[in-house]
């Protein structure tokens, strides 16, 4: 995951919530934040396991560059990888009551070791022959590793501040807790049923540097910001079969950025 940085121990560090810190924190939030990935389902079965992969935004230069913690330092290091990849579970707890789960095991990937858990609680019903209603409350926590603030490549450039320091192995933490309802139409008999909703969500990420300079002096410093964010949403679950079934949504919150979701999976 890509988050801003400072090099040089000098305190730790609030950006403000305009700062170029604040709004690449934000941005990697939307991927990461628990949504709901499939259309109310007032019947659902007991189990449900599926894949979801999610689209990664990338960040320009000019959002990647610290403002507030480290003016003057270069581009982060914010385009690792390309997409998200999560294993959900789902179980129904009756009247209409479904608790969704999920874990990113710490495998590293180029660089990248998430260890990220995501969780929701929710609830639907029936509004009518054709329409369905949702509502939840979820979070993602965990931590994620990655060579964010000094790359390989920057040890061996000496206009750089990492130079022939050793790879940085920054850490993570995204925070992200918040609540939506969404609206689906058709029943639980349709083999295609829209939905679209809205949420809200409370961002408190943090992000810790983990970098060793030529000279062997750790710096550790940490960027604390807190956000408050709405998203919107909307997608398509689709029924293949009897017990397989796929979903697409796309889902933004409209300062930041938008990312793309699929799943597929079974349920029994």
């Amino acid at each position: 995951m890509i988050v801003p940085s400072i090099l040089l121990a000098q305190g730790d560090c609030f950006p403000s919530e305009d700062s170029n810190e604040a709004k690449t924190l934000a941005i990697f939030s939307v991927p990461l934040a628990y949504s709901p990935l499939s259309a109310p389902d007032a019947a659902p079965r007991k189990w449900r396991l599926g894949l979801e992969v999610s689209s990664l935004p990338d960040i320009d230069d000019e959002t990647a560059t610290p403002t507030e913690c480290r003016p003057g330092k270069g581009p982060e290091n914010t385009d690792l990888l390309p997409a998200l990849f999560r294993p959900r579970v789902a179980v129904r707890l009756g009247s209409g009551v479904l608790l969704d789960a999920s874990w990113i095991p710490p495998v590293r990937i180029n660089g990248v070791k998430s260890n990220l858990f995501g969780i929701a609680l929710g609830w639907s019903g029936t509004l009518s022959r054709s329409f369905t209603l949702g509502a939840r409350a979820h979070g993602t926590f965990g931590e994620v590793n990655a060579p964010i603030t000094c790359p390989e490549e920057a040890l061996d450039d000496p206009t750089s501040e990492c130079f022939e320091g050793t790879e940085s192995d920054d850490s993570y933490k995204p925070n992200i807790f918040g609540a939506d309802v969404r609206l689906g139409l058709g029943t639980a008999e349709s083999r295609i049923r829209p939905y679209a909703g809205v949420g809200y969500s409370r961002l408190q990420p943090r992000f810790q540097v983990n970098f060793t300079n030529s000279a062997g002096e750790l710096d550790d410093r940490k960027v604390t910001v807190d956000l408050n964010r709405v998203a919107v949403f909307g997608g398509l679950s689709w029924r293949l079969g009897e017990s397989l079934g796929l979903a697409g949504e796309v889902y933004s919150t409209p300062s930041d950025a938008v990312t793309l979701r699929i799943a597929f999976g079974g349920s029994f």
